[in-house]
């Protein structure tokens, strides 16, 4: 096995107090103690396969190569992925793996002939996911790795990512800091969002496609439209445009309600086609480039 970059090691090394991602949990995850992504010191995996749902840009012919992890640093009231980020018990949702485990994954997901790696939810197993990527291309993997976060993180944790991760793709879920701490749980979405973005575009910069019109290294910015302009969407569209010029941007139209939507009546509301199209538009007179 090879030896852990020091970058790789500082990382595991933030768990035992955990300051992985801004919630600054502080507890000791190699001791049991869990925060608030509810996740031990390992990756627990829900599921691995080839994924032909995702973007074109990241399916190409033999689909996007994904491992779904458990847990999640967000609380989205609305999270369609609710059975994955946020199980009655995270270790129930999936299986507990070792970063060589996770690395065999990313592996097998390689032979079967997808063209990249598609880590969801990392955030909060950062520190196994680089360790992972590390032990992967040790054995062989040569695909691009795609970092699919929901946007809430850390610079300097993502600084200590750089030249691990070839896409990055987060989210940008709220312009408006008040609608981040009702429906997601955290009070400075924003302007953490933004600075996270902004470190991505440093690292790998406008998305890249391949000569078959596939994604081998860039960041993809997402934004799910939320109904009411709840979101304040085209803030976030300018918000992306000022941390990462150029950037690719899907305006995503799928929303529905889930999870604890029901709670909010706010929620329940449905969306326009014309509000999509809108917006779409209006992040490409902004610079940005549409992927949707």
């Amino acid at each position: 096995m090879p030896a852990m970059p020091q970058n790789v090691q500082a990382l595991r090394g933030m768990i035992r107090s955990c300051v992985l991602c801004p919630r600054h949990c502080r507890v000791d995850r190699t001791a049991g103690e869990l925060g608030a992504c509810r996740t031990g010191a390992e990756a627990v995996v829900a599921s691995v396969g080839p994924h032909f749902g995702e973007e074109p840009v990241l399916v190409g012919r033999g689909g996007s190569g994904t491992i779904f992890l458990v847990g999640c640093n967000l609380s989205c009231a609305f999270c369609q992925n609710f059975d994955i980020s946020h199980p009655p018990k995270v270790q129930a949702a999936g299986k507990e793996c070792s970063s060589q485990a996770v690395g065999e994954l990313a592996l097998g997901l390689q032979r079967q002939g997808c063209g990249n790696i598609n880590f969801v939810t990392p955030t909060h197993v950062a520190h196994a996911i680089a360790e992972a990527i590390v032990l992967a291309r040790a054995a062989g993997l040569k695909v691009p790795v795609v970092y699919n976060c929901g946007g809430y993180e850390l610079p300097e944790v993502l600084r200590l990512l750089e030249g691990l991760v070839e896409v990055y793709m987060p989210d940008f879920k709220y312009a408006d800091a008040a609608a981040g701490l009702k429906y997601s749980g955290v009070a400075d979405y924003p302007a953490v969002a933004s600075a996270a973005i902004a470190e991505m575009y440093r690292q790998v910069g406008p998305l890249c496609l391949d000569g078959d019109g596939v994604a081998i290294r860039g960041l993809l910015v997402r934004h799910l439209v939320l109904p009411g302009d709840i979101a304040r969407s085209r803030e976030v569209v300018d918000q992306v445009a000022a941390a990462a010029p150029g950037a690719a941007i899907n305006v995503m139209g799928q929303y529905r309600p889930a999870h604890e939507a029901w709670r909010y009546p706010e929620l329940q509301v449905g969306l326009s086609a014309g509000q999509i199209r809108n917006l779409r538009e209006y992040a490409a007179s902004r610079g940005l480039v549409r992927v949707d």
